[in-house]
């Protein structure tokens, strides 16, 4: 199977900024400790008001199906997506396919 990588990108609730980053970097920290076939996953903070983005990409479909199940997303997710402005979901996400 190919890899899975995608942006997803995500305006932050006012007064809410500090909150959602030390949630991201827990989460940041939690990937990198316990899975290994993430490839890469990092949060940014963009260059317009309160907007951050997150790059993921693994090693395939069952490292995503992986990190989607695992008991610290669980735990921190909710909390993070209460942080973002927007709809169902509060964040847009493109996906990143390689030119092969």
């Amino acid at each position: 199977m190919a890899n899975v990588s995608f942006l997803a990108r995500m305006t932050v609730k006012e007064g809410r900024e500090d909150e959602f980053m030390r949630l991201a970097r827990e989460l940041e920290r939690q990937v990198h400790a316990n899975e290994p076939d993430t490839l890469y996953y990092r949060f940014f903070r963009l260059r317009g008001p309160r907007e951050f983005a997150v790059m993921e990409s693994f090693k395939d479909e069952a490292a995503e199906e992986l990190h989607m199940n695992t008991a610290y997303l669980q735990e921190i997710a909710p909390n993070l997506l209460d942080c973002m402005e927007g709809g169902d979901p509060p964040y847009t996400r493109e996906y990143l396919d390689p030119m092969e």
